[in-house]
């Protein structure tokens, strides 16, 4: 099925700066938006803390929830509507110790909102995680990042430059770099940020053109994902690293779909003022198969966001911006950087 006309020719070499400047607005957006809100709005998974997930038969006053769980020794809670409208469920945070209630978690918060609000509460969920696993799993989620960043150039510059060697050998570098350098309690986020800033580079010193295009497009849709997310303040869970790793992965196909045909119609190439055209070429000859895979996939992720409930809402809001943000990526990102690239290195 092609939705593209054969011979379709769009120029999207010409149009490479509206879209480096469209990035540009939507990456500075997100990151106004952390440093004004401090950081993502981290769930219980990375703050730590006390989760409840309650409901009652009818509609109950926030403030009786609030007053029900003060008396049984719980500060600093956050009160939310849950669900559809008029299915009277609450989500309780609180930023407390809930280790001395023990097993009786559960049990003491049910006596406690029944006490405050005369109802016969049903405990739909209980989560508890202290801080420290809330450190140790932000700091893991963070290299889960970088290291597949990192994987992946080695990768793409085997796949497409046969330079496995030089990429290893760099990637390993940046990862023990990156080890050694934790064991002084440095800020993870300032380690992993410096270590792909030298990554970008090297492997532009290194003229791995493709390696180079293929991640920044990946730094860009992780970095736009997560500052969509601080902008409408939704919560950042494991299931946002979840889904910002299959972003990763459903982006790279694509990038690598669009690289394959380029590397094709350019080889044998000799007259380089044809270069533009090429990379044009290919984007265009690869336009129907990438549209269709996105639609196809989006459905999928609207049905879940819009049926799925509450619980993978938050995920299947995060994959829809990924996919989106990830096709674009392919076709206003990776190609025009290993277009400046490839002319830098002829040049």
């Amino acid at each position: 099925m092609q939705f593209i006309k054969p011979g379709t020719h769009i120029d999207f070499m010409g149009m490479r700066k509206l879209g480096f400047i469209f990035s540009l607005i939507l990456i500075l957006a997100g990151i106004v938006s952390l440093i004004i809100h401090n950081g993502p709005n981290y769930g219980i998974d990375f703050a730590g803390g006390t989760l409840v997930q309650v409901k009652f038969s009818q509609k109950v006053d926030v403030s009786d929830i609030r007053k029900g769980l003060d008396e049984i020794g719980l500060k600093d809670v956050s009160v939310q509507g849950f669900g559809e409208q008029g299915a009277h469920e609450y989500l309780i945070r609180t930023s407390s110790d809930a280790d001395a209630l023990g097993n009786q978690l559960s049990d003491t918060v049910s006596k406690g909102l029944k006490d405050a609000t005369s109802l016969e509460p049903d405990i739909r969920r209980v989560e508890m995680v202290g801080p420290q696993v809330g450190n140790d799993l932000k700091k893991k989620a963070l290299l889960a990042i970088f290291y597949s960043l990192l994987f992946i150039t080695i990768y793409i510059s085997g796949r497409f430059e046969q330079k496995w060697t030089i990429a290893g050998i760099t990637a390993g570098a940046l990862m023990a770099a990156v080890y050694f350098l934790s064991v002084f309690n440095l800020s993870m986020p300032f380690l992993i940020a410096a270590a792909l800033v030298v990554s970008l580079v090297l492997f532009w010193y290194l003229q791995l053109q493709y390696a180079i295009g293929a991640i920044v497009a990946l730094i860009h849709d992780v970095t736009i994902t997560v500052g969509v997310f601080s902008l409408l303040n939704l919560d950042f869970s494991l299931q946002i690293i979840a889904a910002l790793l299959t972003i990763i992965g459903y982006s790279l196909n694509d990038t690598i779909i669009v690289f394959d045909r380029i590397r094709e119609n350019i080889k044998g190439n000799s007259d380089h003022s044809l270069v533009p055209d090429l990379f044009n070429r290919s984007i265009n000859e690869t336009l129907s198969r990438t549209i269709l895979t996105s639609f196809t996939t989006l459905v999928v992720l609207l049905a879940l966001f819009f049926l799925g409930g509450e619980i993978i809402h938050n995920f299947a809001f995060a994959m829809i911006i990924g996919i989106v943000v990830g096709t674009y990526s392919s076709i206003f990102i990776a190609s025009p950087i290993v277009f400046m690239a490839h002319r830098n290195k002829k040049g």
